[in-house]
């Protein structure tokens, strides 16, 4: 094991290698802030009969998204969790998908 100046030995994966890191930079992602798209929009009510819409905010296994994903401020996406259980309730849209 190779020894640092303190004279305590140090493990095989922190031992310096011959690229230096500081030198290899990873590309840094940049990642958009999420807008509300109704804010945007303008939209006030969310009609539990667009099921169009709705559908847009519901998984594949027919989860709510949530609005960390979606993008969606909160005020709008109290609303659109309300139009969604509207429209399942009257089985415009299903509870959740077959297995």
């Amino acid at each position: 094991m190779a020894e640092q100046r303190t004279g305590r030995p140090v493990a095989a994966s922190q031992q310096p290698t011959g690229t230096d890191k500081a030198v290899v930079t990873r590309k840094q992602y940049f990642r958009r802030k999420k807008l509300c798209r109704f804010c945007v929009e303008k939209v006030d009510d969310i009609n539990y009969k667009d099921v169009k819409l709705l559908s847009g905010y519901i998984s594949e296994r027919g989860k709510i998204v949530p609005r960390r994903i979606s993008g969606v401020c909160c005020p709008h996406q109290k609303r659109l969790s309300e139009a969604i259980k509207q429209a399942r309730n009257i089985a415009l849209l299903p509870f959740a998908t077959a297995p």
